[in-house]
C-alpha cells in the first residue's frame, strides 16, 4: 500500500493484523477500544473501503524534548486521504477531542480530518459515493468485487487509452441499453476528443432456442463510413454482442472496435473481439453501476455479487417488486347455446 502520509506524524507500533487475502485490515483481525469502532470498520469491510486503525499519533504539545500532549486518530482511509475519529457519548469526552482537533488543525493544516458520532457514519459514506446500506443490500449482497474507487480509476485508464487510439479522429460511440447507462456517461467524459453518443436496445427473444435478437430501439446516427466504439456493461457469452457486430458491419463503418467494463469469459461461447475491458469478473450473477437484477440495483455505485440463496426467494420481498403469477388456464369454451335470461 503506497504511503500518503504528511509529516510530523508518529507512527504507531500497535499496527492492524492485515487480512491475509486482500491483504487489508480486517474487522474481524482487529480488537478496538470500542464497539462502535469495531461497527464503523464492518461497514468499511462491506463496501471494500481500506482502512487502517490508529495508524499514527500527531504531537501536540512539548515540553523541551518530550511529547506531552498527543491525538491518534482512530482510523486512517488512504484511498480518501482521510483521518476519521469517532465520538463518544460523554460530553466532557467529546468536548475535549474538540480541543485537540482545532489544535492538531493549526499544528497540521495539510491533515484532512473528520470528527463523527455514530449519526454521522453513514453521511460520510454516502458522501464519498458508497451509499448507506439499506437492510434489503446487506442481504442480498454477498461481496463487493469493485469499489466506486476502483471503477472511476480504471474507466479513466480507459478513456485515455480510447483519446490516444482514436487522435485525430472523431469516434460514434454506441451504447447497448440498459445496463450500460453509467459506464457510457463516465467514459464519454473521459474521452478529449471530438465525439458523439448513440443508444441501441436489444433483446433476446425469450424461449426462443435459437437464440435470435431483435432490435427494440436503432441507431439515430449514420455509421456509414464512421469510426464506431461499442460500449458495453458485460460481454458473457458473447451472442448478443456477435449479432450486434454483424449488425453494424453491414453498415459499412470505417472500422468498429469493442469498449466492456466486465468480461465474464468463463460463459463465452463465441470469440468476439473485445478491444478495452475494465475487468474480468467470475462466473456469478453481478449487480451495481448500471447492472439490474429484476430492475433493481442498478443504482449502486460499487460492482457486488449477490447470494445465490437470496435470488431464489429475497427479491419478491423488497418493495414494488412483484413475484410472477403463472397465468390461469383458459377455460374451453361451451358448444352449448347460452340459455335465455
Amino acid at each position: 500500500m503506497a504511503e500518503q502520509r504528511p509529516s510530523g506524524g508518529v507512527e504507531q507500533k500497535n499496527e492492524a493484523p492485515a487480512d491475509s487475502e486482500s491483504g487489508r485490515a480486517s474487522a474481524t483481525a482487529v480488537r478496538f477500544a470500542h464497539d462502535s469502532e469495531a461497527e464503523f470498520a464492518r461497514i468499511l469491510d462491506f463496501y471494500g473501503v481500506a482502512w487502517e486503525y490508529e495508524p499514527r499519533c500527531f504531537p501536540l504539545r512539548r515540553e523541551e524534548e518530550r511529547i506531552v500532549e498527543a491525538f491518534t486518530p482512530d482510523f486512517y482511509l488512504p484511498d480518501l486521504d482521510l483521518y476519521v475519529e469517532l465520538t463518544t457519548l460523554k460530553q466532557g469526552l467529546v468536548t475535549e477531542k474538540h480541543r485537540k482537533l482545532r489544535l492538531l488543525r493549526e499544528l497540521y493544516p495539510d491533515v484532512r480530518i473528520k470528527f463523527l458520532n455514530k449519526r454521522d457514519y453513514l453521511r460520510l459514506l454516502a458522501k464519498y459515493g458508497y451509499g448507506p446500506p439499506s437492510a434489503e443490500a446487506i442481504k442480498a449482497i454477498d461481496r463487493v468485487l469493485f469499489t466506486e474507487a476502483q471503477l472511476q480509476r480504471r474507466v479513466s485508464e480507459l478513456g485515455a487509452q480510447v483519446t490516444k487510439d482514436y487522435k485525430g479522429r472523431s469516434p460514434l460511440l454506441v451504447g447497448v441499453l440498459r445496463g450500460v447507462a453509467c459506464f457510457m456517461a463516465d467514459l464519454m467524459r473521459r474521452v478529449s476528443l471530438p465525439l458523439a453518443v448513440d443508444f441501441m436496445a436489444i433483446s433476446s427473444y425469450e424461449g426462443d432456442k435459437s437464440g435470435a435478437v431483435r432490435i427494440l430501439k436503432d441507431l439515430d446516427e449514420n455509421v456509414e463510413g464512421r469510426d464506431i466504439l461499442v460500449v458495453e456493461d458485460i460481454v458473457d457469452t458473447g451472442m448478443t454482442l456477435n449479432t450486434l457486430l454483424g449488425y453494424l458491419h453491414a453498415r459499412r463503418p470505417a472500422s468498429i472496435r469493442v469498449c466492456a467494463l466486465l468480461d465474464k469469459r468463463a460463459r463465452r461461447l463465441v470469440d468476439v473481439p473485445l478491444d478495452y475491458v475494465g475487468f474480468e469478473v467470475p462466473d456469478e450473477f453481478v449487480v451495481g453501476y448500471g447492472l439490474d437484477y429484476r430492475q433493481v440495483y442498478r443504482n449502486l455505485p460499487f460492482i457486488a455479487t449477490l447470494q445465490k440463496d437470496w435470488m431464489e426467494n429475497g427479491p419478491w420481498q423488497m418493495p414494488g417488486i412483484v413475484r410472477p403469477e403463472k397465468a390461469p388456464r383458459k377455460k374451453k369454451k361451451s358448444s352449448e347455446p347460452t340459455p335465455p335470461d
